[in-house]
């Protein structure tokens, strides 16, 4: 078994287990090795040392490639009436992709540091699907019990959430992380 240090173009770094050399190479041709981050196909090697498991070591979370959901928190601490027009935050993916230029260990923090915020979102929220931007307005309104919940809901929706003063938060969610991990 080979284990590989792979970055892709997005500068995104993540391990990648393969049978062999040869075994690398022809998936990496067909597209089959993809950023768990960003679904890049183009994807390289990174130089790497033998590794010696010399001792148990804490496992790394997966990097995953992400999809929006917004998700809203009772009582979020705030009116937040952001206009329609207002600068979207960037993602601790695109913050991931600049640090990496300057310092990739910072990125694979950052990341990390993504991933296990996203764990917990989705541990300690209810998923109401494409009945998201509802769902918040009942809450919102008194008409359902305040809980925290997650869920899809447009870029329109959404901005009309925020300026009908509902607390939202546009949150990437891998597809990977949304059916549970193994």
């Amino acid at each position: 078994m080979k284990v590989l240090n792979l970055q892709c173009a997005g500068m995104h770094t993540f391990e990648g287990w393969f049978g062999s050399e040869e075994d690398y190479q022809s998936q990496r041709e067909r597209g089959l090795v993809a950023c768990p981050m960003c679904a890049n196909t183009e994807v390289r090697k990174l130089p790497s040392a033998p590794r010696l498991n010399l001792g148990a070591v804490e496992p790394r979370p997966v990097k995953i490639a992400a999809h929006e959901e917004p998700v809203v928190t009772p009582g979020g601490g705030g009116s937040s009436s952001a206009p329609s027009n207002a600068p979207v935050s960037p993602t601790a993916e695109t913050v991931a992709s600049s640090l990496a230029q300057v310092h990739p260990e910072a990125a694979e923090m950052v990341q990390e540091a993504w991933m296990k915020m996203v764990k917990h979102v989705i541990a300690n929220t209810e998923d109401v699907g494409q009945n998201f931007a509802e769902e918040a307005r009942k809450m919102h309104y008194g008409e359902s019990e305040e809980r925290n919940i997650r869920g899809q809901a447009s870029m329109e929706e959404t901005n009309d959430l925020l300026e009908e003063g509902i607390d939202v938060l546009p949150l990437p969610v891998p597809d990977a992380l949304k059916g549970g991990l193994q």
